[in-house]
């Protein structure tokens, strides 16, 4: 019982009270920011790596990040009962995420990428009331429907209107994401959130270092600042640091509510788009996230 409260304190929940709720929030808002970035960092990365190259890099550096941090502190191993959810967050969020939107980032800009994100969080809504039986209210849904139908109609306009061949990869890195970011969530309960991510990491090593070895004798790198940033970033950034404050906050907020803030990252991904990328964007822009702040503040009322 005082191992099982202990974990459930490192993970910031709390009964009730809402100073939990502010903190799980803001670290929840913190995963989105650093998600948002993720795009144009891929983008930046592919201008010196090859996709396989990058993905099976950026999972190297990130699990050695997790994995000296797990030794520092001597954490133990997870659970037997653990190991199968850990799968599910490696294989969604570690592995199928990087892997099928860097793919598809090959042929589409960051603005068509992002209608991934902005359907994720109805995705992670709907995988999480069918793994774990959550039951949103009405209006949440609603509210969430009406974001997830804003952010697609933005960006599906910004890119012309018109689908691209990554379709397939963005709709498939959505599927696997979702069911990732569920079990992650899920396990954020029952022990901290960065080692739910660290252990995913770790456990993704054995596959991904002969991967990275095998992808860098065969796609031509070129090192570059805008290259070693975007791999630094997707490394550090997205695939630790973000999924660690992420799971945190899905943990102390549930998983419907923490997902719904990230209908503000496909309007983020956009903004950075402009000031890292130089693409442009239309008058559409404020009335978007005007809209999709209005969603988000509706379901982060709604009573579950």
């Amino acid at each position: 019982m005082r191992t099982q409260s202990s974990a459930i304190a490192q993970t910031g929940i709390a009964v009730s009270g809402r100073p939990s709720t502010a903190i799980g929030t803001a670290q929840a808002a913190l995963g989105v920011i650093a998600f948002s970035l993720t795009f144009p960092a891929t983008a930046w990365g592919l201008e010196g790596f090859g996709p396989w190259a990058l993905v099976a890099v950026r999972s190297v550096l990130a699990a050695l990040l997790a994995g000296g941090c797990l030794l520092a502190l001597r954490v133990p191993l997870p659970g037997r009962a653990h190991w199968p959810g850990l799968t599910v967050v490696a294989l969604g969020v570690v592995v199928g995420f990087p892997l099928l939107t860097t793919l598809a980032l090959r042929t589409s800009t960051t603005a068509h990428a992002a209608v991934v994100v902005g359907l994720l969080p109805l995705t992670t809504a709907l995988c999480s009331a069918l793994r774990i039986g959550t039951r949103p209210s009405r209006t949440f849904w609603v509210a969430a429907l009406a974001g997830a139908a804003a952010v697609v109609a933005f960006t599906v306009q910004q890119s012309g209107g018109a689908l691209t061949t990554a379709d397939l990869y963005l709709f498939g890195a959505l599927l696997v994401c979702a069911a990732g970011y569920t079990e992650g969530g899920r396990l954020a309960r029952v022990m901290p959130g960065w080692q739910v991510v660290g252990w995913a990491l770790v456990l993704c090593l054995p596959f991904t270092v002969p991967a990275a070895a095998l992808a860098l004798s065969y796609e031509p790198v070129r090192l570059t600042a805008h290259s070693v940033t975007g791999v630094l970033w997707v490394a550090a950034g997205s695939q630790f640091l973000g999924l660690v404050v992420w799971y945190r906050g899905m943990a102390a907020i549930g998983i419907p509510k923490a997902s719904q803030l990230q209908l503000a990252q496909p309007l983020l991904t956009l903004v950075w788009s402009v000031l890292l990328l130089g693409e442009h964007l239309t008058v559409a822009a404020p009335l978007t996230a005007a809209a999709v702040l209005v969603c988000i503040a509706v379901t982060q009322r709604a009573r579950g």
